[in-house]
């Protein structure tokens, strides 16, 4: 993987040398049009943005010969200096120096400029004689040997999308194949199936790797946010940017962006306490704020951690019971994860005043939709008086994603990994009715229990299911996970774990809510995969 410095270095050598060009080509223009403003402003505006980039990059010698271009053309759009033919030859000759600068940036020997340039640029800049005869003849730097082309080009997102749905369906068919050439049992077609299920797999991994951007991108963007927030909540914060150099698909890091702020804003004006309030908890007056990012396999974890006042249960479960969520009975029955879950409901806040950044009714329920529609998840952590951490766990891809296989009677089914906790074998015998429901103590924690045969069979409306309903001594039993709630999945066969390409349903099937798309299996069968946000949604109300 490039380091973030040579990713750097690589797309301003491409921006270089694309303003380069441009400054060619316009600067011809001018000879021929000298009274053209525009083109003036457009080499104006070029030459600013290569100095700065320059500077900001570390080429100061770029940056040196581009400042002095720049102050020559201002004077030329001031009227401070004529566009005589000796000025255009120096102005071509520092321009042409300037290309080759650029294009040697990653030459072993390393180019100077040249002082009987640099003195000709100073000559005029600084009028110091109208005699033509001070401007010295300068060697010639570029030439038809020196043509070059950027190693990088861009390539609309759009087309990159159109790449990955083509490759999602070629790995459908790859995964045909194979399943072909092992039940006709012949050593050709096991070998070309071989082959090209390498092939595709390299295929799908360079494409998933052409859309990767570091989350840098977005973070590098959060350190003015958050200075401006602080400054209009009057508190004092110090942010800490952790793995920059971590990278994601770029439409995840899209999507996510929203979020991201609305948690930052969050942190800020509901977390950080004002300095002398921190002061007598004896905390620093100084606020503090992590904004971090991690691989783990094929998932991309970011945290926004705080120290500040932390979330108070007791405030949230009186929230909980004034909204109407559960009467004041049920919510001591709940444990710290779900009392915290219920802050990604629609409606619910803790806000109790409006600021320039927060308490306007746009609550948590808003970065829990968005990171779902990408098949992610989000946990929240908190303890009072310590700060609260908010931690989001996001695909590297949204086109391929790992999923479980299942089985439930004739019939197979796909959850996918991001939701998928842990899977027991658990004897029935250790199942406990509660009312139409089925829980069971699992690792000291009380999950209900869904017979996904039961589930399929029923209006989820009129889903019940007692212990004598279900047919063998032992339930496989998937637990998975959404919004810092689990939930037991009862099916008959535990299949496999695999990448599927998810494909959306189509009408009437695309209004069954339990359904989040669907995908082939290499042996031609269909594969539905269960929306678990949905189910677990509905049956936590149930329980």
């Amino acid at each position: 993987m490039k380091g973030r410095e040579q990713e750097y270095r690589e797309i301003f050598i491409a921006e270089a040398l694309e303003y380069y060009d441009a400054l060619s080509r316009h600067i011809s223009d001018l000879e021929k049009a000298p009274q053209d403003e525009q083109v003036l402003a457009e080499i104006f505006r070029l030459l600013h943005n290569l100095k700065a980039n320059a500077k900001a990059i570390g080429f100061i010698t770029i940056a040196d010969v581009s400042h002095k271009l720049e102050t020559a053309f201002g004077m030329i759009r001031n009227k401070e200096l004529n566009f005589s033919d000796e000025v255009v030859t120096v102005l071509f000759d520092g321009i042409d120096m300037l290309g080759e600068l650029i294009t040697s940036i990653d030459s072993p020997k390393e180019v100077e400029p040249s002082p009987a340039l640099l003195r000709n640029l100073d000559i005029i800049i600084n009028s110091l004689s109208d005699n033509s005869a001070e401007l010295s003849k300068v060697q010639k730097y570029y030439n038809s040997k020196n043509l070059s082309l950027s190693d990088l080009i861009y390539i609309q997102i759009k087309k990159l999308d159109h790449l990955l749905n083509l490759v999602g369906e070629l790995i459908i068919d790859r995964d045909r194949i194979f399943s072909i050439s092992k039940e006709l049992d012949n050593d050709d077609l096991k070998n070309v199936s071989a082959h090209l299920y390498r092939i595709t797999e390299e295929l799908q991994y360079s494409v998933m790797d052409a859309r990767l951007v570091n989350v840098g991108s977005l973070f590098n963007k959060f350190p003015r946010i958050v200075r401006d927030i602080a400054v209009a909540e009057s508190k004092e914060i110090n942010l800490d940017i952790i793995g920059q150099d971590i990278q994601i698909d770029r439409n995840i890091l899209q999507i996510i962006t929203d979020s991201l702020l609305h948690l930052m804003r969050n942190a800020i004006s509901h977390g950080i306490e004002k300095a002398d309030v921190r002061k007598k908890a004896k905390k620093s007056p100084q606020g503090n704020i992590t904004l971090s990012a991690q691989n783990d396999r094929d998932t991309v974890i970011l945290r926004l951690i705080d120290d500040g006042k932390g979330i108070d249960q007791q405030e949230v479960k009186r929230a909980i019971v004034q909204r109407g969520f559960l009467s004041a009975d049920a919510v001591n029955d709940l444990r710290e994860t779900e009392v915290l879950s219920y802050l990604f409901e629609p409606g619910f806040s803790l806000a109790k005043e409006v600021t320039e950044v927060s308490g306007r009714g746009v609550g948590l329920d808003v970065v829990k939709n968005a990171i779902d529609s990408i098949g992610g998840r989000i946990r929240v952590d908190s303890k009072k008086g310590e700060g609260t951490t908010f931690t989001l766990f996001l695909p590297t891809s949204i086109a391929v994603k790992g999923a479980l296989l299942c089985q439930v009677e004739e019939n197979f089914y796909a959850i996918p990994l991001m939701h998928t906790d842990s899977v027991v074998a658990l004897p029935t015998a250790e199942l406990h009715e509660v009312g139409d429901l089925l829980v069971a103590d699992i690792n000291s924690e009380t999950i209900t229990i869904v017979s996904l045969k039961e589930l399929f069979n029923t209006d989820i409306s009129e889903y019940s299911v007692r212990k004598n309903d279900l047919e063998s001594d032992v339930q496989n039993i998937i637990i998975v996970t959404y919004n810092n709630r689990k939930l037991g999945l009862i099916v008959d066969k535990l299949l496999r774990q695999q990448d599927i390409v998810i494909k959306a349903l189509s009408r009437p099937v695309n209004t069954i809510e339990i359904y989040a798309g669907v995908t082939l299996l290499g042996s031609g069968k269909v594969c539905l995969v269960l929306d678990v946000a949905a189910i677990t949604r509905y049956f936590i109300a149930r329980r």
